[in-house]
């Protein structure tokens, strides 16, 4: 436990929430099956469970999303039985709720977002000065350092997050739900995170925290519920005790040996080399989003990269994709040893290469597609004729793809938002084994995903190596990188400021390299 939050609840220990016997039905799919919840005033409550188990679903029938009637049960607000008609409603008494997928507008300011439909405003006429003095105080708050002016846009996922959360505390909440608060943020700027939970909770704010990083969970939660399969299994609390193992038997129904499966890899020669790769900011001219960085990647190896938020991982692995990000890019790649162009995407995949982006749906899915297109979606030539594509093989592959990943669905045309998100990351990842990469690019693999499909996940990759694919993995977990990787770049600031050995590799090394502008001497 980080000694840094105090986990000590001050709440009164009376009775905020109470949901009583939640069932809620999507056709003939039961998504939730009598569940109950009671959260006390004061407290940090977890809501933990593998994907697809219905912690969502009870969160949105919670905040008015699925409003009264469509759904059976009860909800006690403050000790009184509330029937919310629709967000609006919910956050008129002050519950409020952070998304895991994010409902921020990219063209606009953080300002603009964080006070959107919250505006200070008189007479109808926006007050501009104030609302960007407030929204800085609020970006403060979340520890946001960026110019209120900036557009969403222009800003990372895990930046976006901050940014939903400010949004949040701009309302008068009593009960703040955080659906996968961490998820896009690494360790150091997680850890700052929850202490600003820890700051409400001192407040007498109420937070529910659904999460899948159950160090975190173990904590800062002062009491948990489980929900299986769309049903309470339990609910602990520090009094009584809890901890990670304790968690994951009650959310997989079975013990987990081991978060990572065996793996003995088998290394051969180098498959990718970038040099001198140097990449200019998008919006801003002086400054560079990657310094002179040289790296390679040998066939069946798997390679971390590691740094903290704003080092440049995403915006090197990007723009070596097809120059997706930045400009003025300098700096050679070279497959087999052969110098590629890699300018555009389509170039980019030609040359043997494919990135799984940190954020799968807006980067990496259509959510109206099916799996059946989406499989193919990165490699149509593979199946088409004279330009016309053959239906039979694009099921064919799709189904073929869907048992190998083991993907849950009925079908492969099922549609991939109605799909959990370790389904959709198996779909992404299917949409780029089907174009036959050589290098597979895989940033940030496990977001948003339970302990169990996580393991199923570390599967794939490492039968990915064992095929000769040289996989590159983008994490801000640095206990997945440790448990996956055989060497760790660190990033800071833009630079290469380490390489690491899996024998040398600690969290404490990594964190040393990660926070250092001077590069250290590679491990052996």
């Amino acid at each position: 436990m980080d000694a840094a939050v105090d986990v000590h609840s001050t709440g009164t220990g009376d009775t905020i929430l109470s949901m009583q016997h939640i069932t809620k039905r999507f056709g003939p799919v039961t998504a939730l099956d009598d569940v109950n919840l009671t959260v006390a005033r004061g407290e940090i409550h977890a809501i933990c469970g593998e994907n697809g188990a219905g912690k969502s679903t009870l969160m949105n029938v919670l905040s008015g999303v699925y409003g009264h009637g469509t759904y059976e049960g009860r909800i006690e607000f403050n000790g009184k039985e509330t029937r919310f008609g629709g967000i609006r409603d919910s956050e008129g008494v002050g519950i409020v709720i952070v998304h895991q997928e994010l409902a921020l507008i990219p063209e606009l300011s953080i300002a603009e977002n964080i006070f959107m439909g919250n505006e200070r405003a008189a007479g109808g006429v926006i007050n501009w000065v104030d609302t960007n003095r407030a929204a800085t105080e609020l970006m403060q708050r979340v520890g946001l350092n960026e110019d209120p002016d900036t557009k969403i846009k222009d800003i990372g996922v895990g930046k976006q997050q901050l940014v939903e959360i400010a949004k949040a505390l701009a309302k008068d909440v009593q009960l703040l739900i955080l659906d996968e608060p961490t998820s896009a943020l690494n360790e150091h700027d997680s850890q700052d995170l929850l202490k600003l939970m820890d700051g409400l909770r001192q407040r007498g704010i109420t937070c529910i925290m659904i999460s899948h990083k159950l160090n975190e969970i173990e904590q800062i939660s002062d009491s948990l519920t489980i929900i299986r399969d769309g049903q309470t299994i339990q609910t602990m609390n520090r009094a009584t005790g809890f901890d990670e193992d304790s968690i994951i038997r009650a959310m997989v129904g079975r013990s987990l040996a081991s978060r990572f499966p065996d793996h003995t890899p088998n290394i051969g020669e180098t498959l990718l080399e970038v040099r001198d790769w140097t990449v200019q900011h998008p919006q801003v001219a002086d400054r560079l989003s990657s310094k002179h960085a040289s790296f390679h990647v040998r066939k069946g190896e798997i390679v971390g990269f590691a740094g903290l938020m704003g080092a440049g991982r995403t915006e090197l692995m990007r723009s070596i994709f097809g120059e997706t990000y930045g400009q003025k890019i300098s700096g050679e790649v070279l497959m087999h040893g052969q110098k590629k162009d890699v300018s555009t995407v389509k170039k980019a995949i030609k040359a043997g290469l494919a990135y799984v982006s940190e954020d799968r749906k807006t980067l990496g899915l259509n959510l109206l597609d099916t799996i059946r297109r989406t499989t193919v979606a990165a490699k149509l030539p593979k199946i088409s004729k004279r330009g016309v594509v053959d239906r039979d093989a694009e099921f064919r592959a799709a189904e073929e793809y869907r048992q190998r990943l083991r993907t849950k669905a009925p079908s492969v045309e099922e549609g991939v938002a109605r799909l959990s998100g370790g389904n959709q990351q198996k779909v992404v990842l299917s949409k780029w084994l089907f174009s036959d990469p050589e290098v597979l690019i895989l940033d940030e693999p496990t977001r948003g995903i339970d302990v169990g499909a996580k393991y199923e996940i570390y599967g794939i990759i490492q039968a990915l190596a064992d095929q000769g694919h040289a996989v590159i993995v983008v994490s801000s977990e640095l206990p997945e990188l440790l448990g996956l990787s055989d060497r760790i770049y660190t990033l800071f600031e833009g630079a290469i400021t380490g390489e690491v050995s899996r024998e040398q590799a600690t969290q404490e090394n990594l964190m040393r390299l990660m926070t250092s502008a001077h590069p250290r001497p590679v491990a052996a």
